[in-house]
C-alpha cells in the first residue's frame, strides 16, 4: 500500500466536528501516515492543539496568524500565539500575505508576516506560507532572512513556471500541491514536471477546501490525496509509489520535529 503525508489539513474545523474519527480512519486505510494541522488565529491554535492531543503521533500542530485574520488586534494575537508554541509544534503557520479580496490591511499583513518569519529564524521552525496576489511582496520579505530560515512550504502552489522558479530559489523550501492539480483547467500537470524536481514537492489537501476531481465540490479530506498522487504520477511519468516515497522524504527533511 502507498504511504503519504497530508501537510495541510484544517481537521480541527467545524466541518469535521461530527465525523473526525471516521475521516482519520478513512485516511489511514488508504495510506495517509500523518496529517499536519495549521492554525489561522488564536482560537484555532487551541482547536488545533486539542485535535493533535487527541491523535498523538498522527496529527501534528502548526501555529500562526493567517493573513486574512490580521485585523485590529493582530499584535495581541501574535503575542498569544507565540506563547503557545511548545516543542510539540512542528511549524509556524499558516502565515503569509493575501491581497486577493482586499488590501485594507496591507501594511498590517506585511508586519505580521515578517514578525512570524522572524519567529521561524529564532525558533528554527519551518514556515507554512499562504500567498495570494502577493508573491513579490512575500519574496521581498523572505529574501531578508533567506540565509537563516530553516525552510518551509509554499502552500497551495497554483502558479506558472516563472513563479515556481522564483520560489525554488529559496532552496530549503518546497511547493505544496493538492487538489487544484487535478482540475481540468489547471496548468500544474505541465508546469510542475517542466521546472519542479520531485524533491521539491509535498502533498496537501487544504481540507475541507479544494477537493480534487472526482470529488470536486465536496468536503475535502486527507483520503482524497490519492487522486492527486495519481495525477502527479501521470504528469511526471513515474509510479505512484515514487511520488509517495519522494514527497514523504521531503516532508521529513523540512519538518525535523516529526521524526
Amino acid at each position: 500500500m502507498i504511504h503519504y503525508i497530508d501537510t495541510h489539513c484544517h481537521l480541527d474545523g467545524e466541518e469535521f466536528a461530527q465525523d473526525r474519527d471516521e475521516v482519520i480512519q478513512r485516511a489511514q486505510e488508504v495510506g495517509c501516515a500523518k496529517i499536519f494541522l495549521p492554525a489561522i488565529d488564536v482560537k484555532t491554535c487551541q482547536t488545533v492543539l486539542d485535535v493533535c492531543t487527541s491523535y498523538p503521533g498522527y496529527c501534528y500542530p502548526m501555529l500562526g496568524l493567517h493573513p486574512e485574520e490580521v485585523k485590529g488586534d493582530w499584535r495581541e494575537q501574535l503575542a498569544t500565539i507565540k506563547d503557545a508554541i511548545t516543542p510539540k509544534v512542528i511549524a509556524i503557520g499558516e502565515v503569509g500575505l493575501d491581497y486577493y479580496w482586499s488590501r485594507e490591511f496591507e501594511q498590517e499583513q506585511l508586519e505580521a508576516f515578517e514578525e512570524q518569519v522572524r519567529w521561524a529564524v529564532e525558533l528554527q521552525l519551518p514556515l507554512m506560507i499562504h500567498c495570494r496576489k502577493a508573491q513579490n511582496e512575500m519574496v521581498a520579505i523572505l529574501k531578508k532572512y533567506a540565509n537563516d530560515l530553516p525552510g518551509g512550504v509554499f502552500h497551495c502552489f497554483t502558479g506558472n513556471e516563472q513563479e515556481a522558479r522564483q520560489l525554488l530559489e529559496f532552496d530549503r523550501f518546497v511547493l505544496g500541491v493538492g487538489g487544484v492539480s487535478t482540475f481540468k483547467k489547471s496548468h500544474l500537470p505541465e508546469v510542475l514536471p517542466a521546472c519542479v524536481p520531485l524533491d521539491r514537492l509535498v502533498l496537501e489537501t487544504d481540507a475541507p477546501y479544494m477537493a480534487p476531481v472526482p470529488m470536486r465540490g465536496q468536503r475535502n479530506e486527507s483520503s482524497y490525496i490519492r487522486h492527486v498522487i495519481t495525477r502527479l504520477a501521470e504528469a511526471y511519468g513515474v509510479s505512484e509509489d515514487t511520488i509517495c516515497q519522494q514527497t514523504t522524504a521531503n516532508v521529513e527533511r523540512i519538518f525535523p520535529r516529526i521524526r
